[in-house]
């Protein structure tokens, strides 16, 4: 990536060399370029926020920046990123979105994230650090930055307009009051679970902002709830990509004795799965882990896995993903163990699971939606 400042060497994390998605895009860009344009002191604290792959944080790490972002996998691309350009760790602090914000922000830059939630949930936690003289600046692609993005700047910050679109990014500049009723944080959300789902029917949920599906259940989650394990003594259990958690309580409210490893590289999604555990009751052993899928799991140590992959990472369709989370389990299980996995039936999971495991088996389907098991021999 060409910044200003020098050209920065980048890759996504976990590096693949086949992997043809960069690590930056148009919006950096155009906010780095805007800064060196127009000058803008980078003293005091300056924090970014959401920053994809830590393109932003390492371009800009002369200036200690604090980067706050709720992937795991975005701070230790950060990390790597920092590495190969030869950078020195200690100049970017890390913070996650469960951490306390800096008590004081001279200079805020925003990188727009896919949910509005999220970026409600950050401004107002980040808003008593603001003062009158704090420089804000928000980018995004142009598909990314909607009016309501826009009200939300206004409503929590201060009168904001945007700029003019350039190969398809636009920024947002915002000038934030010295004093303003900035409005009660409404995250965490709890909602109460729908019937007929099982053992957590009518339970109550509890999503941080960002976690998929904030308001009501998924569709597919739904499926997987009413077709998952009914057998006792399940034994170690992965919620893999556990989101808020919701599939492992239910494991965890079935069979009391089972050991249930929630586990997303979200800080959102495991807070939220953590509340949702504790809300419930839960009666079993349940541990709560931040990573990068299965990795640093024991080989040959899981019973069973459960999993909703995703299918976007941030605006590019893929399944790389999907892939990682099932070899991931593979490895993980013992001879015997099983992954189930829930998925649209276009996506095509059963492929991947007979050259992973040399089998696949269809636990239900409906118009949308399969289950499907695989054992490891």
């Amino acid at each position: 990536m060409t910044t200003p400042w020098g050209d920065r060497a980048l890759a996504r994390f976990p590096e693949d060399p086949r992997d043809r998605l960069r690590a930056w895009d148009a919006s950096d860009e155009y906010l780095l370029r805007q800064l060196a344009e127009q000058d803008t002191p980078l003293s005091g604290t300056v924090v970014i926020v959401g920053d994809r792959w830590g393109a932003l944080a390492t371009a800009l790490a002369e200036h200690g920046p604090v980067q706050i972002t709720d992937s795991f996998l975005t701070q230790e691309a950060t990390r790597a990123n920092l590495a190969r350009n030869e950078v020195d760790q200690d100049s970017v602090r890390l913070l996650t979105t469960q951490d306390p914000p800096p008590e004081r922000v001279d200079v805020l830059l925003v990188r727009v994230p896919r949910s509005l939630a999220l970026l409600e949930d950050q401004l107002l936690r980040l808003a008593p650090a603001v003062h009158a003289e704090t420089v804000v600046v928000g980018t995004g692609m142009v598909k990314e930055i909607h009016t309501s993005t826009l009200k939300l700047f206004e409503r929590i910050l201060g009168p904001t307009r945007t700029s003019l679109a350039e190969k398809k990014a636009r920024l947002i500049h915002c000038t934030p009051r010295s004093s303003a009723a900035r409005g009660t944080n409404p995250w965490p959300h709890s909602y109460a679970l729908p019937d007929d789902i099982g053992v957590v029917s009518g339970r109550t949920v509890v999503n941080h902002a960002g976690v998929f599906c904030a308001e009501r259940l998924d569709i597919g989650t739904r499926f997987l709830l009413q077709h998952l394990p009914s057998r006792p003594g399940l034994g170690k259990v992965v919620d893999l990509g556990c989101g808020n958690g919701v599939v492992g309580t239910a494991v965890s409210l079935a069979d009391p004795e089972a050991e249930v490893l929630f586990v997303d590289e979200s800080f959102q999604a495991v807070a939220s799965a953590e509340a949702t555990y504790k809300a419930n009751g839960a009666p079993g052993h349940a541990e709560f882990r931040v990573g990068d899928g299965l990795v640093g799991v024991p080989a040959d140590s899981v019973d069973l896995v459960l999993n909703n992959p995703p299918f976007h990472s941030h605006q590019a369709t893929t399944d790389a993903t999907a892939w990682r989370m099932f070899s991931g389990a593979r490895r993980a299980l013992r001879p015997g163990g099983e992954l189930w996995v829930i998925g649209n039936r276009h996506l095509a999971y059963h492929v991947k699971l007979k050259r992973l495991f040399g089998n696949s088996q269809l636990v239900a389907s409906d118009a949308k939606f399969v289950v499907l098991k695989a054992v490891k021999r």
